[in-house]
């Protein structure tokens, strides 16, 4: 997996490729630093495969973000991304486009 990193403006943008996995989740919790941050974007424009601890990751982050009256945009889903969201009732959770 690999993230691009993205602060401006109190937006962070993550964009990830490849698998967000159990291996991998860690690594984009560690990329995740809410301080100054108003919204964060998880960009899945590269996104292959999500599993349930990528899901904790988002369910972390939205926790977060919504303590501080941010927000969390799940962005450039694949099908099969946007039908894990959907399955698990995630995509009512996060703004998903």
């Amino acid at each position: 997996m690999t993230i691009e990193k993205d602060f401006a403006d109190g937006r962070l943008t993550l964009k990830v490729a490849g698998r967000l996995d159990t291996n991998s989740a860690q690594d984009l919790e560690s990329e995740f630093d809410p301080e100054g941050v108003c919204e964060t974007v998880f960009d899945f424009s590269g996104l292959e495969y999500i599993s349930s601890a990528g899901l904790r990751v988002l369910m972390t982050a939205q926790k977060t973000m919504s303590a501080c009256g941010g927000k969390v945009l799940v962005a450039n889903c694949n099908a099969m991304v946007k039908g894990v969201l959907d399955m698990t009732g995630l995509s009512s959770v996060f703004a998903v486009t």
